[in-house]
């Protein structure tokens, strides 16, 4: 694996999954999912969920989201690298930066991706995420994995550990850290308030769930059903 990509079927999750009946063996397709690591967790629990054990999940840096160029031909490498093995190949990231040439390579190769620009929306859904940032466009958002990571990406990653100067430059146009909770966790939460006081923020939980992603991983594994995942 190059350039830190990880192979998202060696982490664990500490979350239970809601019991979705196994697929049929007959029924599932031998498949490879492409994922940002920061939906490694999630990944790995909807195919617990599915029991769909035939399901491959590899993922790219999360961090690739600060070097956006780096995402398509990562996502191209594992493509190609899949050869014939699988049946399906499905992609599981956001535009994430690429101003649509993930999109342009994936109409090529002739592989399927989650609609939506990013996870936020992926995890909100469509139709409440642009209703919540139509109606207050100063909202910051963290998910479960922002959350656990925000020292190093928010706090180190933005420099304002050594320059906490930038705090007004960089979220001076904010007026509420929103986290959009996968998992009812007390412990995120806390730290999710405790990273908008940090940032001189107002706080808001909202417990969305898995929501598309866990729409779109039943749709590709063919179960036809979407059950509501880690409430």
């Amino acid at each position: 694996m190059k350039d830190g990509e990880t192979e998202a079927t060696a982490l664990s999750c500490n979350v239970a999954p809601t019991a979705v009946a196994p697929l049929r063996l007959e029924d599932r397709p031998r498949a490879l999912f492409i994922a940002c690591g920061a939906l490694a967790r999630e990944l790995v629990d909807l195919k617990r969920m599915t029991g769909w054990s035939e399901l491959t999940i590899t993922c790219l840096p999360a961090h690739w989201h600060n070097t956006p160029q780096k995402i398509v031909p990562g996502v191209l490498r594992k493509i190609r690298g899949a050869g014939t093995r699988y049946d399906r190949i499905f992609v599981l990231y956001g535009d994430c930066g690429t101003g649509g040439e993930l999109d342009r390579m994936l109409e090529a190769e002739g592989v399927e991706r989650i609609p939506g620009p990013h996870c936020y929306q992926m995890f909100t859904g469509k139709a409440a995420f642009t209703e919540r940032t139509e109606r207050d466009p100063g909202e910051f958002y963290l998910t479960d994995y922002l959350v656990r990571h925000f020292d190093r990406l928010i706090i180190k990653g933005l420099g304002l550990d050594r320059y906490p100067q930038l705090l007004p430059d960089y979220f001076g146009h904010y007026t509420t850290l929103v986290y959009l909770a996968q998992t009812a966790d007390s412990r995120l939460r806390d730290k999710a308030a405790k990273a908008a006081e940090r940032l001189g923020l107002a706080f808001e939980y909202r417990h969305v769930g898995y929501g598309e992603v866990a729409e779109f991983v039943a749709k590709a594994a063919g179960t036809g059903a979407y059950a509501a995942a880690a409430e």
